[in-house]
């Protein structure tokens, strides 16, 4: 990757937390019109207001994003800073602008393109390809929404994709720009390296015991032996409730007998149709003469049933289905228009139908197949059946569980052996427990949790040996610890570590000598130049890293060229320095045409996405945005007086 794109982290950080926030999606700009301006106003945008709650419920969001993308093994506090917080605030005010502008312009989205966006959702095909309407309102419906105010949502975040993508559309990234850079990336230098090791001065060093001893004090960090905690904790999850919980058979037939529609496959139809379409202006002569045609056509079909497929391609304005002689293939109730759906599931197979109205024209149908609905037998669904019963009266149990959890631990604060015993629950024992997690544990530890470990680390478990309150690491695990051993920072004695001291002191000293050494030859070197001693010919370029060690070849790529053999040198941490010679600068003879191409398209990623950053200025400007006293207080700390531009 370019580090000319590496350079635009920022710019792609807001923009990505401009995209990933929902509210626009889910209020629009009528939402936000009516909200009032009051004492919780922070900014004003269009006219309209952003008040606290929804910037606090932003910045929520964001972080229950970053905590899922993580695995939940972040640390909220990073986040809760007057930067971060202005960031979200910025990009709900960057929403309300370009909201503003979607309905400046009249930006509108196609019935077909907003089908076509939901029809995109997982789940929600039937395995006759036809739409499930009710796995579709059952999906919003757990969401807290209706399929009309989803959908309203949808035209308007549709719309800002218009918008964003016209935009950023006008970028575009110059040939000789992208050569130039990748002429860059490919550039290839001969380079020769001289070497000054460490190791080879070792013998001149001399060390004293007052050398060690200052060492020693100055870097005591180095020798310390962090706290430690050896525990016992207990955990309440859901496996923990499910091993509780027993279903009966009866139960099992129960809920299949409620839930029968679950299990079963209703009567599926294939049918083929020729649509003879209908306009909405058509006139009533217009109208009769197309009738008069179906008519024909159903009479002539009646009297040849194998001609359907060829009339349907000869006559059909059904763009979708013509080319396939009409075939719909098959479909279940609720798929088609009703008056289509109500013909279709009276005809006998073979059988042609009278021509049917609807919105679109006439439709003359012949069923062409009949798949009979069926039921699952209660055996082949009984495990399912108990599994889905052992979820839903674990989770009611769970919060029963968890209270009874809560309070024998804080009642029996110095022994979870109570909770243990009272909930069936195992106590686990761990040692080397550090107050910071650790990061060679799975990122699922339990008892690694940051939030965990803040409440197991404090006086009252330290020094007051009781348990930690319980704590919440999960939607539906619970946890508690008890410090059974407790070692503190210590710091390990000076004849100790004295052989490591001066081993440690011995290697600095043989750094700085190779150092002085390295940086004399290159001074020289830089005056006369002189291959003696310098090693084979490598190759460096930025798009073959492998075998350079990263400060090397950063100074080898640094290095002023313009006059050859150039000479650049660089300390090499814990190895000594190195003084490398460059002899020559080229290209390669075959570009990689393809890395190239991409790389061009990279470039103009990264111009997109200036053009809307500066697009997104320009309309926070002319949405006359101000960020209101609440917002600046919030985000700076300090009190301001009257609005302020957002720009500033």
């Amino acid at each position: 990757m370019f580090e000319f794109i590496r350079n635009h982290q920022r710019l792609m950080q807001f923009l990505l937390l401009l995209f990933i926030f929902p509210s626009f999606a889910f209020f629009g700009l009528e939402g936000y019109s009516r909200l009032s301006d009051g004492d919780n106003a922070v900014a004003k945008v269009a006219g309209q207001t952003i008040t606290k709650e929804e910037w606090d419920a932003a910045q929520r969001q964001q972080l229950e994003r970053l905590r899922q993308m993580s695995g939940g093994q972040i640390d909220a506090k990073v986040f809760d800073t007057p930067e971060a917080r202005r960031d979200v605030l910025e990009s709900l005010i960057a929403q309300r602008a370009l909201a503003a502008e979607v309905v400046s312009d009249k930006l509108t989205v196609t019935d077909q393109a907003l089908q076509q966006n939901i029809m995109q959702i997982p789940g929600l095909l039937k395995a006759d390809g036809s739409f499930d309407k009710e796995q579709y309102a059952m999906l919003l419906a757990a969401q807290g929404l209706t399929p009309k105010g989803y959908e309203a949502s949808q035209r308007r975040a549709l719309a800002l994709q218009q918008l964003n993508f016209a935009v950023q559309g006008t970028a575009f990234a110059p040939k000789a720009v992208s050569a130039r850079l990748s002429d860059l990336n490919d550039q290839e230098r001969s380079v020769q390296e001289l070497s000054f090791k460490a190791a080879s001065y070792i013998s001149q060093v001399k060390v004293t015991d007052d050398m060690i001893k200052a060492y020693y004090d100055k870097n005591g960090s180095k020798f310390e032996v962090p706290e430690q905690a050896k525990i016992e904790y207990v955990i309440l999850d859901s496996a923990a409730v499910a091993a509780q919980v027993s279903v009966s058979d009866a139960d099992i037939k129960s809920y299949y007998d409620q839930n029968l529609k679950q299990y079963s496959t209703e009567e599926q139809r294939r049918a083929s149709h020729i649509l003879l379409e209908v306009k909405k202006s058509a006139s009533a002569a217009d109208k009769a003469a197309i009738k008069a045609k179906a008519d024909e056509l159903v009479a002539q079909l009646r009297k040849n049933p194998g001609d359907f497929a060829k009339l349907a391609k000869a006559n059909s304005q059904d763009p979708g289905s013509k080319d396939q002689g009409g075939d719909l293939g098959f479909f279940g109730k609720g798929a088609m228009l009703k008056s289509f759906e109500d013909a279709a599931y009276k005809l006998k197979q073979g059988e042609i139908s009278d021509p049917v109205e609807s919105d679109f024209g006439y439709h003359i149908i012949q069923l062409t197949g009949i798949k009979a609905g069926s039921v699952k037998p209660l055996d082949e669904v009984k495990g399912e059946i108990a599994g889905d019963i052992k979820k839903q009266l674990a989770a009611k149990k769970y919060a029963e569980l968890a209270d009874i959890f809560n309070n024998t631990v804080y009642e029996q604060g110095d022994s979870l052996k109570p909770v243990a015993d009272k909930l069936k629950l195992k106590i686990e024992t761990v040692a080397g427990v550090t107050r910071l997690p650790n990061p060679t544990l799975a990122p699922n530890t339990p008892y690694n949790n940051a939030k965990f470990l803040k409440a197991l680390f404090t006086d009252d478990t330290i020094k007051g040996k009781h348990n930690t309150e319980a704590v919440q690491i999960a939607p539906t695990t619970l946890i508690a610890g008890h410090i059974v051993e407790y070692k503190p920072v210590t710091k390990r004695p000076f004849d100790d570590v004295k052989s490591m001291v001066r081993e440690l002191v011995t290697q600095d000293e043989a750094l700085a000598l190779a150092k002085k050494a390295g940086e004399a030859k290159l001074t020289a070197l830089k005056v006369k130049d002189d291959a003696a001693g310098f090693g084979d010919v490598k190759v460096a370029s930025r798009v073959k890293t492998q075998g350079w060690n990263q400060e090397a070849f950063l100074a080898v790529m640094k290095a002023d060229t313009a006059k050859l053999p150039a000479y650049t040198g660089v300390e090499l941490p814990g190895q000594g320095y190195s003084v490398f010679r460059v002899t020559k600068v080229a290209q390669p003879a075959t570009p990689d045409t393809a890395r190239r191409k991409t790389e061009q398209e990279q470039i103009a990623n990264v111009l997109a996405e200036q053009e809307m950053l500066s697009y997104i200025n320009f309309i926070k400007e002319k949405a006359k945005t101000k960020i209101l006293k609440g917002g600046e207080a919030i985000t700076s700390g300090a009190s301001a007086n009257k609005p302020v531009d957002a720009a500033k």
